[in-house]
């Protein structure tokens, strides 16, 4: 059985084909606010066949092309990271636009979640902005600030955050540990959303979305979080595996109820 799960994203879209269980090709390209189009691309490139293969669809954008089965996004990141790493039981997905903590029973099934899409400054769009102002890439973030002494950032409003930034660069402070006080920002701001999920004490938590690779990113959270953070190189596409796994397991129920 072939399977394609997509997870749409507001910055990048995902996707991956799985086949018999086992993950063949993996897709991501930046969603360039056309998220149908981005999808469609991304069928495109996995050859994507509707009488040959199911899809499932994921993110924000999941309701605009034709699938097999719509899954919300929450459950398909839980069910990705679960076949990621098979013992975690709680997570962060720090995404472009949002930002999702997770808590799953050891079975991976949900039990608590909460989602900030209101405000940029739990996001990686938050970073983004400032490392721009910076005039650096974010690529380049973890080398950036490797032996900086962070400057504390107090504006939590991206556009409060901008100007304060410009006026410690018109100081002369460093730019690397602006760029350090900028991380501190936002991973504060995301362990404290993590607390609401009521986490699970000693437990490590999983890191998934654009940030999951960086390593700065990873000890920040472990720091604020005060448990061991955990990822996997393809955490990014922990949604769109999810996906694809959930809708195989529907497709079956489906296929035995008949």
């Amino acid at each position: 059985m072939k399977i394609i799960g997509i997870d749409s994203g507001s910055t990048t879209t995902k996707g991956v084909l799985i086949e018999n269980g086992v993950l063949i090709t993996k897709k991501l390209i930046k969603t360039k606010g056309n998220p149908k189009g981005a999808m469609v691309d991304i069928l495109t490139d996995l050859n994507y066949l509707p009488d040959q293969m199911l899809l499932t669809s994921t993110g924000y954008g999941r309701q605009l092309i034709e699938a097999d089965y719509v899954i919300t996004e929450i459950t398909c990141h839980a069910e990705g990271v679960r076949h990621l790493s098979p013992t975690i039981e709680q997570m962060i997905d720090i995404g472009g636009q949002d930002c999702k903590a997770i808590k799953m029973n050891p079975s991976g099934k949900v039990l608590d979640f909460n989602m900030n899409d209101k405000c940029a400054a739990g996001t990686g769009r938050f970073i983004d902005v400032m490392m721009g102002i910076l005039g650096e890439d974010i690529e380049n973030m973890d080398t950036f600030v490797d032996g900086a002494n962070a400057i504390k950032i107090n504006s939590m409003c991206t556009v409060f955050a901008e100007s304060e930034v410009i006026g410690l660069i018109a100081q002369g402070s460093a730019r690397e540990d602006i760029a350090l006080g900028v991380l501190h920002s936002i991973i504060s701001r995301v362990s404290s959303q993590f607390t609401k999920i009521r986490p699970k004490a000693q437990q490590a938590l999983f890191l998934s979305g654009g940030l999951s690779q960086s390593l700065i990113i990873r000890e920040l959270l472990s720091e604020y979080t005060g448990v061991p953070v955990l990822s996997h190189p393809d955490a990014q596409f922990a949604g769109a595996i999810g996906a694809a796994y959930l809708g195989v397991e529907r497709h079956i129920k489906e296929t035995h109820l008949v």
